[in-house]
């Protein structure tokens, strides 16, 4: 696999408006979320940027920024349009979809991410971490990944992702973490897809893949990141990036 990892990004956001720019430890959002692409060491990294001033910070910390279309409905769509100024050759098969929130993500999750894309018959790699309480479970902010894990096994198809505890019954279950490896082929077809009906019902996008035929696989880990959506986030990411910085982790 040769991978490229591209982080969409833009300003409107209706919970923490600028969010890619917030200052968290001196530095950007987004600039946290180049540096975990480039500590990932999977391939080059870029921003696909909605807005200039995004560029901006991106190109000011010596990252690679491409100006896409503010009015594309997705992220994926953003690093799909990026792609065509990125890789026009299409040397890079996996393009890593790193979303721009995720400031504390641990760079080992990104390289786990591609390794569902060692089985040649899955489409797109993503990440799940075991869901830890009932409330977790029951929080409809949270996605579930209906996926199970054969005994010593760290990667399972996913059949269904919702807002909903799933599955039923008793066992593990899965908060998703909304980090994609998409085969270069699979993302040229996820983007030409209209959304989908389960896509449109549950608001979640990986549906319109799965719709589809597409397999998607699920990398387990223990902890993953937290997405920095609310001002309450966005205090906890500075003062844990502060603990690390004080520790010389960061």
């Amino acid at each position: 696999m040769n991978p490229i990892v591209v982080i969409p990004a833009r300003l409107a956001s209706t919970r923490l408006p600028d969010k890619p720019l917030a200052d968290i430890a001196g530095k950007p959002m987004i600039v946290h979320m180049l540096d975990r692409g480039r500590e990932a060491g999977i391939g080059p990294v870029a921003v696909a940027c909605g807005d200039p001033e995004i560029a901006a910070a991106v190109r000011d910390a010596g990252g690679r920024a491409v100006l896409t279309d503010p009015a594309l409905p997705s992220g994926s769509d953003r690093v799909h349009a990026a792609l065509a100024e990125l890789d026009p050759d299409r040397r890079h098969d996996v393009v890593v979809n790193l979303q721009g929130d995720f400031p504390t993500l641990d760079p080992a999750g990104l390289r786990l991410v591609i390794t569902p894309l060692d089985d040649p018959r899955v489409d797109i790699g993503t990440l799940v971490v075991p869901i830890r309480d009932e409330i977790e479970a029951t929080t409809v902010s949270f996605v579930k990944a209906a996926c199970s894990f054969a005994d010593g096994q760290t990667i399972a198809p996913a059949l269904y992702f919702s807002r909903q505890a799933i599955p039923w019954g008793l066992g593990p279950r899965w908060h998703h973490v909304g980090i994609y490896a998409f085969r270069r082929a699979a993302l040229d077809r996820y983007v030409s897809l209209p959304p989908s009906p389960l896509e449109r019902r549950e608001n979640l996008e990986q549906l319109r893949a799965l719709e589809d035929g597409m397999r998607i696989g699920c990398a387990r880990m223990q902890h993953g990141p937290f997405g920095v959506d609310t001002a309450e986030d966005l205090e906890r990411a500075r003062a844990l990036l502060a603990q690390r910085s004080a520790s010389g982790r960061q």
